[in-house]
């Protein structure tokens, strides 16, 4: 029988393989790939809620040798995340490629025959990252990652997507190649790979600083904080909307889930203080560049991905927190603030994309200004918009607003007061630029195209942004419950 933690890696591969096999039927056999993939992943996040921690070591060998599977709390609130995004997705991209669109230059059969294949072997490549036991898998899973998530950013044909997933492609091999470094580094120092005896042996000096700052340099890269963020807003912008929602939901939520695993592990007992406060500082510029050019963009996913940068500096300026914060209750708040932080972005990001990509394929454009008459034409589209703001800017019942009242709380107490500014100002321009994107879209006036509803695109999009803003926030103790599995407590 398959090992579990297995089975959420291959049933996604499987699916890859037998679409390509079957092209004529790409899309029913993609769903149901989709299907068996997030009930696998589900399961797993279920067992290491009940029953704690997951392990099993592949290939019939023992540590260090053998392939390591390890679900723990944090890696399996992740992949919980994951597979409700994915699942969403696939049932979407059924709808969005029925019909053409507009500026793209491959027929609809063609673009669905090329999107399900990358699609789940982008899936199986972030099950496996999640799940990876040892730094050389981790890396494995990385690549495989940035390679399907390039090629499916440029999935429209245009020049500009061409042109921007090119870029996203080079920085991506750029960021692996300095993450493999670290990576040979560790192993030349100490001689194992796998994260839990690697914990055991790590000892602060230069080849352990030499290591981070390559392997932390290439996955920040990848996860695109400022002023490393170039690449991100025109290659998310420029995908179609299923993969737009994918990559800022999921893909660079996997980078960053690298820093926060390495650092929890590996780096963070080892490291000073001001490394903490560099991730901090460069995640405060994030979030104050990431909003202002949200707040002046023209184009509804140019918004989105730009606030995606701002989002992703909050989940940074946690680490300087965490680092002043003595173990105990107060440190475990924050290590599930910025876990529920990411999880509520991932959520309300990809209800972004997906009510962003309804509005575009109806009125062929995604121009905020041109927007006036959405919330009428597509109310579920407007509706998910909405909700999807309220967990971006933090408003109460959201998980945002209980993941900031946490990092707000405890930067008081710590007195460290301009992270409480740095964040204030965030807010209040994450508030700019989703009303002003509502109040172009609830606008009456005439306008010339006729909007069409699909169900298919409307209802995954909504239960992504109820997530987001109702149930993550009103169901939050779940996830500390979760953690408590080998990750806090």
């Amino acid at each position: 029988m398959i090992d579990s933690l297995a089975l959420a890696i291959v049933a996604p591969l499987l699916g890859a393989v037998v679409v390509t096999l079957f092209p004529r039927h790409a899309q029913r056999l993609g769903v149901a790939a989709a299907v068996v993939s997030a009930a696998a992943a589900l399961a797993i996040t279920a067992v290491v809620w009940t029953d704690g921690v997951l392990r099993s070591e592949l290939g019939g060998w023992g540590v260090p040798l053998a392939i390591t599977l390890q679900a723990d709390g944090l890696s399996a609130a992740l992949l919980g995340m994951a597979s409700l995004v994915a699942l969403s997705v696939s049932v979407y991209a059924g709808g969005y490629f029925s019909s053409p669109q507009d500026g793209e230059r491959l027929a609809d059969d063609s673009r669905s025959r090329h999107f399900w294949p990358l699609w789940l072997l982008l899936w199986s490549a972030l099950n496996g990252l999640f799940l990876a036991g040892d730094l050389f898998n981790l890396y494995v899973t990385l690549e495989l990652l940035g390679l399907s998530a390039a090629a499916l950013g440029a999935l429209t044909g245009s020049r500009e997507a061409v042109e921007a997933n090119l870029r996203y492609l080079l920085v991506g091999l750029l960021g692996s190649l300095f993450y493999l470094l670290g990576v040979a580094l560790i192993y030349t120092a100490y001689g194992v790979l796998d994260i839990g005896l690697l914990a055991e042996v790590i000892a602060p000096g230069p080849v352990a600083a030499t290591a981070m700052a390559l392997m932390f340099g290439g996955l920040l890269l990848k996860a695109a904080l400022f002023p490393m963020h170039f690449w991100l807003p025109p290659a998310h912008a420029n995908a179609p909307a299923p993969v737009s929602a994918v990559l800022s939901a999921l893909v660079v939520k996997a980078a960053f889930y690298l820093v926060l695993r390495l650092w929890l592990d590996l780096y963070g007992p080892i490291t000073p203080l001001g490394a903490a406060n560099l991730l901090g500082l460069l995640g405060a510029a994030a979030v104050l560049w990431g909003s202002w050019r949200a707040l002046r963009a023209e184009r509804l996913k140019l918004l989105a991905a730009y606030s995606t940068v701002a989002q992703m500096g909050y989940l940074f300026i946690g680490f300087p927190l965490i680092a002043a914060t003595a173990a105990g209750p107060a440190r475990d708040n924050l290590i599930a603030a910025i876990v529920l932080l990411a999880l509520t972005h991932g959520f309300a990001k990809a209800g972004f994309f997906l009510a962003a990509g309804m509005v575009q394929k109806t009125a062929g454009h995604d121009r905020i200004d041109n927007l006036g008459g959405a919330a009428q034409g597509l109310p579920a589209a407007a509706f998910t918009i909405g909700l999807a703001g309220v967990a971006l800017i933090g408003l109460p019942p959201s998980g945002t607003f209980i993941a900031k009242w946490i990092l707000l709380e405890q930067s008081l107490i710590l007195g460290l007061w301009w992270w409480v500014l740095v964040m204030m100002i965030g807010t209040l321009l994450a508030v700019g630029y989703v009303f002003r994107v509502l109040s172009r879209a609830f606008n009456r006036e005439p306008t010339p195209y006729r909007f069409v509803n699909d169900a298919r695109a409307e209802i995954p999009a909504l239960l992504l942004g109820a997530l987001s803003a109702l149930v993550l926030g009103l169901a939050a103790q779940p996830l500390w419950t979760l953690l408590g599995q080998g990750v806090i407590g």
